[in-house]
């Protein structure tokens, strides 16, 4: 697996921490003093206190994490959601409750996950028309369920 140094600032124990040696995402913990209700269908801002220099060329993706949403019904209300290398302040996930009941946030527990993506930016070519394709204008569910 390729290594990439990502420069951060903040709490040691509240670094992030990939679970396992092959994992994609690296956990993100709440940065908070007590326990935080999030009720049903509310949404919260809820800080890491960690700071990045993410390297031109990649960009951080948020994303939630499978247990949270499977088991309490926790996701993130923008996801992913995107870090931009030129981003200096501090990382916060967007958590919302889609659960059928309050979920409370404990101090220093896991809430997201942090994926290191390369990118490109795009030159845009304005033109006449496009190349036709198989699919061509067909929108959603266009393609069948098979």
């Amino acid at each position: 697996m390729k290594e990439l140094v990502i420069r951060f600032t903040g709490k040691t124990d509240l670094a992030p921490h990939y679970a396992s040696t092959e994992a994609a995402g690296a956990d993100l913990k709440a940065d908070l003093e007590e326990k935080l209700e999030i009720k049903t269908g509310e949404r919260l801002l809820v800080p890491t206190g960690i700071f990045m220099e993410i390297p031109l060329g990649f960009e951080g993706q948020v994303r939630p994490r499978s247990g949270l949403a499977w088991k309490h019904g926790i996701g993130l209300l923008n996801s992913p959601g995107t870090i931009d290398s030129d981003y200096r302040g501090e990382i916060k996930v967007i958590l919302i409750n889609h659960g059928q009941e309050s979920y409370f946030i404990k101090p220093g527990e896991r809430i997201a996950q942090l994926v290191i993506c390369p990118v490109f930016q795009a030159k845009f070519q304005q033109v006449e028309n496009l190349e036709n394709s198989h699919r061509g204008a067909g929108g959603f569910g266009s393609t069948g369920k098979h």
